[in-house]
């Protein structure tokens, strides 16, 4: 009964922490430090790019959920690549051991590298180029709480340099996570980024892009595909978008899109692998807000669309996803994993 309880307090001490960040988030649904919304893991970008529940013994998975880190992936080093848009180019490492049978830690880091800027002062005279970057150190520590639950909170402090500006942050993510393996379902319960800055960019205040989310995954039966569904911002109902005409005649003028059937869209995330093999799966995934958001005219057919595979060998696993939300922005995600059991035995 204890441990019921303390499941039920992670589940309400999540929702109360998020409570705040809805009331926020009506008044400006600005945010800084979005970068913490890219996944670095290509299992996560080939679902859609947002998932908390897909359930794996990969540390690759852990990515936006604490609550998905367990014992099983003791000894497991992972590094991931993503070519990202504009010549974006991020890059990162994370270890994870166990603590006894029910608990795991794990630690790493993550580059954002945004290429060569220019730099101009007020008149317009050239300065020089620079080469902004974000920088992500994360700890997080997991423990099977009762049964089929677990919980979960990562940690992470946030560098930023832009130019001859600087800035840090602080951010933590709670995670609840129940999973039933005899019926592969999942299901979870995340407070994201939640925090604040410990130093400012030019003494002006950017807040972290805050968020509760919700996700399932399940397969059903002998049928080899489990599907996921993600449900996030949460904190806030209206995110509309503006749809762009082409400049032609016949093009209609811009418009903002508020509906319920885009508003309700824009917070779901579709995905679906196939797992007929423990040696490999193939992914697909549909984030309608990113459609929407690319929503001109030039937009790629498979805007909003992401594809992964990934293959498992006695030594390693990896993962590759691939995404084009834009004709001018093709982005690439690769994953390497590694059991350093498997090296050291």
């Amino acid at each position: 009964m204890k441990s019921l309880q303390n499941i039920i307090h992670i589940a309400v001490t999540i929702l109360c922490l998020s409570m705040p960040v809805a009331r926020i988030s009506a008044q400006n649904a600005s945010t800084a430090y979005n970068f913490l919304d890219v996944t670095s893991s290509s299992r996560i970008y080939g679902l859609g790019g947002i998932n908390i529940s897909t359930v794996d013994d990969n540390l690759n998975v852990t990515d936006q959920n604490p609550s998905l880190l367990g014992p099983e992936m003791s000894n497991q080093i992972l590094v991931d690549y993503m070519h990202y848009v504009g010549g974006s180019n991020f890059a990162g490492t994370r270890y994870a051991h166990s603590v006894g049978e029910r608990g795991a830690w794990s630690a790493g880091l993550r580059y954002f590298g945004y290429g060569s800027i220019t730099a101009a002062d007020e008149t317009g005279a050239i300065l020089g180029k620079f080469s902004p970057k974000d920088i992500a150190f994360n700890g997080a520590f997991s423990y099977d709480i009762y049964g089929y639950w677990r919980g979960g909170i990562n940690v992470k402090l946030l560098y930023s340099s832009y130019e001859k500006y600087s800035a840090m942050a602080l951010a933590t993510d709670l995670g609840v996570n129940y999973y039933d393996a005899d019926r592969d379902l999942s299901f979870s319960i995340v407070g994201a980024n939640l925090g604040g800055q410990i130093k400012k960019f030019n003494n002006e205040t950017d807040r972290l892009p805050m968020d509760l989310r919700l996700g399932w995954s399940q397969s059903f039966g002998s049928f080899p595909v489990r599907f996921s569904v993600t449900a996030w911002n949460l904190t806030h109902w209206h995110l509309p978008y503006k749809t762009i005409g082409d400049n032609s005649d016949n093009a209609s003028s811009d418009e903002y899109k508020d509906s319920f059937g885009s508003n309700l869209f824009r917070h779901l995330v579709f995905g679906a692998e196939l797992i007929s093999s423990e040696k490999f799966y193939v992914s697909i995934g549909y984030n309608y807000r990113t459609r929407t958001d690319m929503s001109t005219y030039s937009r790629s057919f498979l805007s909003g669309f992401s594809l992964g595979a990934g293959l498992n060998t006695q030594k390693f696993k990896v993962g590759l996803a691939f995404a084009q939300p834009h004709t001018g922005a093709t982005t690439f995600m690769l994953n390497l994993t590694l059991d350093l059991n498997d090296f050291l035995n």
